[in-house]
């Protein structure tokens, strides 16, 4: 009974721990993991070294936009708060179907006291703002490459939608309240909790948005060029391939598959070779370009531990 009872338990992180395994034996049968990271040498360990600094500092930011968007209950506790998030992104890379995401009110409850439905609320309300800020950077692509009047502003339209958003969310939620039964009057009252306390909160969790994912994106980017010897905009293009790859519901356990798959899709769209060599080597830069993204959130969660837990 313990031993089925331990099973049910762990049975998320021996699935995770059984597909990164198959993950690994495949990239050993399919390239051999001294021709894939190899790959870092002739990239050059500097740059690598400067990528991996640059996407753990986004992670600094993601803290300081919660930071920013519970002051009342994080103020003076900005490395707990720094703790909290490396937990919550180390379970949102590891976990299945964004499954990791239900930690964040969970881990926001207990250290800070942050009311259940007002932590998933502003979760929500964060992965919007990370959802729209990575389609407008696509819809950038597109518009540049076309550069058309019209294209030029569907794109300025949909890059103002979450102001347009918070404007109208007074009368919304006035017409929800009226419109709901009595007891989901509290519900609707904590998820109003959940966005900015105001236009000033707003501006500053949108501007945080969009320069934290402005730095992850050019430093894949970035990376993809050095390794797979693509342009640049198909760089961009395989970063956010990977990117929407790890936003979106279907998310494999670690992004195994999905994320070299989204990064590859994502290149070829904007433009990178399709033959089988071309395919063959942009397919081991998407698997060293995972692996700099996991390497930097395990070095981001290695750091968390050194921070006191809140008692």
């Amino acid at each position: 009974m313990k031993q089925t009872a331990w099973l049910t338990r762990n049975a998320m992180t021996l699935g995770t721990i059984l597909v990164v395994a198959v993950y690994a034996a495949f990239i050993h049968e399919t390239w051999g993991w001294g021709s894939v990271l190899t790959l870092w040498k002739q990239a050059g360990f500097g740059a690598m070294a400067l990528a991996l600094a640059l996407l753990v500092s986004t992670y600094v930011l993601r803290t300081w936009r919660i930071y920013d968007y519970f002051p009342n209950e994080t103020r003076g506790h900005f490395m707990p708060l720094f703790r909290v998030v490396q937990i919550h992104n180390l379970l949102n890379v590891m976990l299945p179907f964004r499954s990791g995401e239900t930690s964040f009110p969970l881990l926001m409850k207990k250290e800070f006291d942050v009311r259940l439905a007002r932590g998933t609320s502003a979760l929500l309300v964060m992965r919007l703002f990370d959802l729209h800020a990575l389609l407008a950077a696509a819809g950038l692509g597109l518009v540049l490459e076309k550069s058309e009047i019209v294209m030029w502003l569907l794109w300025l339209s949909f890059l103002l939608l979450p102001v347009f958003a918070f404007a109208a969310r007074h009368p919304v939620f006035r017409l929800a309240e009226r419109m709901a039964p009595a007891k989901a009057k509290s519900i609707i009252h904590e998820v109003q909790a959940g966005l900015p306390l105001d236009i000033s909160a707003f501006a500053r969790a949108w501007g945080v948005t969009f320069i934290n994912w402005f730095v992850k994106i050019a430093v894949l980017a970035w990376v993809l060029v050095l390794m797979a010897g693509i342009d640049l905009p198909a760089g961009f293009g395989g970063a956010l391939g990977g990117e929407l790859s790890s936003v979106l519901p279907i998310h494999a356990p670690g992004g195994v598959g999905t994320y070299p798959a989204g990064i590859t899709a994502g290149a070829v769209g904007f433009g990178a070779a399709a033959d089988q060599a071309a395919l063959s080597s942009l397919g081991q830069a998407a698997v060293n370009v995972h692996l700099l993204v996991i390497v930097s959130s395990l070095i981001g969660t290695a750091m968390a531990l050194f921070v006191p837990v809140r008692k």
